[in-house]
């Protein structure tokens, strides 16, 4: 009788489950195939590819995402160069100040970035916004510094599920320095932890308006949103590829996070 109770317990744990996991799905998906379907939409009574090609047919499209995707591939790579060394340290030799760095990992939750990208303006208007590149790497800086709290967190847990002091005594004792500590045996050993953190960080620079528009930066966040305030089925169609970018991106982070066996 008990083992019976057990089963329809079980059993009703599992519907309720599934009950909220399919609703959970319609939640995200009826959206998403509402945009589908009027993306589809640009001629009348027609189902078509129409506001797709004007997107790809456009110029600026390519500009604005490629010009992000550099962008975040140079914060990404900034960011790891920051946050991996410091990390390790402080995993290392510093426990006691992870209180403090986690703090200032926090600051860009507390700062808003129109507070943030003023303040760059303000420092920085009689010299690095006096050209382009200038303001490029205002841009990149600020959007290493808005990856802060992902990508410390990310590696931070990394950094914990791997014994740090035991790999670091076998690498010394073989004769390797800091800096082949840090390279060879402490970034493989957080590769997944990096990508991840990649991830958001990239997810965020493709995204991201405010700093962009304000730095009078070519990105694809305003281009997004002139194209919102301009037409009216190529904003869905755009929504539709990003979605895409993401879950395409969201793959390739699963298949180089399984590594070789």
């Amino acid at each position: 009788m008990t083992r019976q109770m057990q089963q329809q317990g079980t059993g009703s744990q599992q519907g309720w489950s599934w009950l909220w996991l399919t609703l959970g799905s319609l939640y995200f998906v009826i959206p998403l195939l509402a945009t589908v379907d009027f993306s589809l939409r640009a001629k009348k009574d027609t189902l078509g590819f129409t506001a797709y090609a004007n997107i790809f047919n456009d110029p600026k499209f390519f500009e604005s995402f490629t010009f992000s995707a550099l962008t975040g591939v140079a914060a990404i790579a900034l960011s790891m160069v920051l946050i991996v060394p410091t990390a390790y340290w402080v995993q290392l030799r510093l426990p006691r100040l992870r209180p403090v760095i986690e703090l200032i990992t926090l600051l860009p939750f507390v700062v808003p970035a129109v507070v943030l990208v003023f303040g760059l303006i303000r420092t920085y208007s009689t010299t690095l916004l006096n050209n382009r590149s200038g303001g490029w790497i205002l841009l990149t800086a600020a959007y290493v510094i808005l990856s802060f709290p992902y990508m410390y967190r990310a590696v931070d847990t990394g950094m914990r599920a791997i014994n740090v002091q035991t790999l670091t005594e076998a690498a010394q004792s073989l004769g390797a320095n800091w800096g082949t500590i840090i390279w060879r045996v402490i970034f493989p050993n957080l590769r997944v932890a990096l990508l991840n953190g990649a991830f958001i960080t990239f997810a965020i620079v493709m995204g991201e308006f405010t700093i962009a528009a304000l730095l009078a930066q070519p990105a694809f966040g305003p281009y997004m949103n002139l194209l919102a305030s301009s037409k009216v089925y190529e904003p869905s169609a755009l929504a539709v590829v990003s979605f895409a970018l993401t879950w395409g991106a969201i793959g390739i982070v699963q298949i180089l996070g399984r590594g070789k066996k």
